[in-house]
């Protein structure tokens, strides 16, 4: 029987007034459930992008409804000192391992000319260490970012990450027997449609897992002209073959309201919702979003 994913509902996502990342714009946020609350890591982008500004900084904070975050005071990763991630700090996935947090992020260097994954791990949100740079591209080459972990029916772990290609974004993945590797570089898991909503960029988005199904990647698509979009792909549970792909995109953005704006859609992270999955996502590079997503067939 054929599988397929429909949005049921969408709402906004806000956070506290007077939090560090106020006034920004916001994007990338990884949220996951930790008994009652739902906690929160997003990307802060100051606005306007002044040449001395990192392109990035990570706050954390919670929530009770999943809707509305309450921010911490201080922030979770900030840009430092290592050479690294001088210039900023992106895309933050969390992971719980055991009693460990860890924390995949991208970090971009002093000049913002390459972006590189980094790992930070604690036991506590607020004493997070910058423990290793997991994966860099050779000079030149561009950027590897936009991680997303999942664990195979095996036991072992595999490693989505965005990296560039020919002058466009694909997704690699890597396997390992820890979430914390170490990462050997496997094959693609999949490449663009050349007739298709998808034809020219491709990044990693959340991977759901559930018990009896294929496990589905919410990835983000894009035209040449980097209109980015959400669609769904299925694998299998060893993550060696794709299973089933959507024809035409989950989720587009709604018209802009000013004509300077992005036209972007891009997910970052998905938890359960009753027997809906709910799907964090951006809007524009500068809000945050929530859908609900039905899955039919099967």
């Amino acid at each position: 029987m054929t599988i397929t994913y429909a949005v049921e509902q969408v709402d906004t996502v806000t956070i506290s007034a007077a939090s560090v990342i106020e006034g920004m714009d916001l994007m990338s946020p990884f949220v996951w459930q930790e008994g009652d609350l739902y906690r929160i890591m997003v990307r802060g982008v100051p606005h306007p992008l002044e040449p001395r500004d990192p392109t990035g900084i990570i706050a954390r904070g919670e929530s009770r409804d999943g809707l509305t975050f309450l921010m911490d005071p201080g922030l979770a990763i900030t840009p430092g000192p290592g050479a690294e991630d001088l210039g900023g700090c992106e895309d933050p996935t969390v992971l719980m391992a055991g009693h460990e947090y860890l924390v995949y992020y991208t970090g971009v260097d002093k000049a913002r000319t390459q972006g590189c994954m980094i790992l930070a791990a604690g036991p506590d949100l607020t004493a997070l260490v910058k423990e290793d740079l997991v994966l860099k591209a050779p000079p030149g080459e561009g950027n590897i970012k936009e991680a997303t972990l999942a664990r195979t029916a095996a036991g072992d772990w595999r490693l989505f990450y965005e990296y560039a290609a020919q002058g466009a974004s694909r997704i690699g993945m890597a396997g390992g027997p820890t979430p914390k590797g170490p990462w050997t570089v496997l094959p693609d898991p999949f490449d663009i449609r050349a007739d298709s909503w998808d034809n020219w960029h491709l990044s990693t988005g959340p991977i759901w897992q559930e018990a009896g199904q294929d496990p589905v990647m919410f990835y983000n698509g894009a035209t040449h002209d980097a209109r980015w979009r959400i669609g769904w792909i299925s694998f299998s549970p060893d993550f060696a073959r794709v299973t089933g792909r959507g024809l035409e995109p989950l989720l587009v953005p709604p018209p802009a309201v000013t004509r300077e704006a992005t036209d972007i859609a891009f997910a970052a992270s998905a938890v359960a919702a009753g027997n809906l999955i709910a799907l964090y996502y951006s809007l524009e590079d500068r809000m945050l979003r929530r859908a609900l997503i039905g899955r039919y067939g099967g």
